[in-house]
């Protein structure tokens, strides 16, 4: 047990001493008291990087503006812009090629043959009008008991494809598919006319027969004549009048019979 006690003394046993501990807090105290000496020599007042740093703070975030007048950055100028930009942008129908202005200058040239044709306004691939005249015509031959949407489509689609090919064969400067589809569409609205007749009174007679003939003559004059000024093909309109009348003449015989 001796043992023990005395491992145990050794064991805790250290040089440190309270007279050193008073040591160390004196030199504590001394190094307080020199700096509380120091601040009070100063007058307490701060660096002067303190106050540069600050000043530096303030004027970047001081308020430049006026009353009711919000200052304006870089990045609100160019939202500003960018707003500004969807007013400049043009309209929804004008992006998809849909001009209503053109549309009834078209329709008036057709009706009118002996009108001029503008060929700039008639070498556009607008679609709108014959698609409308298109559908009328179906559906009036619909109201006369006959149901042709798909011979009406189809008729239109091979005579667009053999127009095209014989067009580009007789003009030098040659024709789109969507010109060639523009121009024997709006030419179709006498052909709704006749099949509009047709609701009224049969067509399978003298007077039907006649009547006939005269939409055919007028829709082939028609198209001859805005296909020679889009295409500037002066004196061959009787050689593009020839196959308009043969393409006429089965929209007319789906008509009549």
């Amino acid at each position: 047990m001796s043992n023990f006690e005395q491992f145990h003394f050794d064991f805790y046993q250290s040089n440190y001493t309270i007279d050193d501990q008073e040591e160390g807090y004196n030199r504590y105290g001394s190094n307080e008291n020199l700096c509380g000496s120091r601040k009070s020599q100063t007058g307490e007042q701060p660096p002067a990087s303190a106050f540069a740093l600050s000043e530096m703070l303030l004027s970047s975030q001081s308020y430049t503006g006026q009353i009711l007048q919000p200052t304006y950055s870089p990045n609100t100028f160019s939202h500003l812009g960018y707003i500004d930009g969807f007013d400049e942008e043009p309209p929804l129908l004008e992006e998809l090629g849909i001009n209503f202005e053109h549309i009834w200058q078209k329709t008036l040239t057709v009706l009118n043959p002996m009108k001029p044709a503008d060929g700039s306004i008639m070498n556009e691939t607008d679609l709108t009008g014959p698609m409308v005249f298109c559908l009328a015509l179906g559906a009036t031959l619909l109201l006369a008991g006959k149901v042709h949407f798909g011979y009406v489509y189809g008729v239109s689609a091979i005579g667009c494809l053999a127009m095209h090919a014989l067009l580009n064969l007789m003009s030098i400067s040659g024709v789109s598919h969507g010109c060639v589809a523009s121009v024997l569409g709006y030419s179709l609205l006498p052909m709704v006319i006749l099949s509009s007749s047709a609701v009224v009174f049969s067509l399978q007679g003298i007077l039907g027969t006649l009547l006939a003939l005269f939409i055919i003559g007028w829709c082939s004059l028609s198209a001859s004549k805005i296909f020679t000024s889009a295409l500037a093909m002066e004196g061959q309109q009787l050689l593009i009048a020839y196959p308009c009348v043969l393409l006429y003449g089965l929209f007319a015989l789906l008509t009549v019979f």
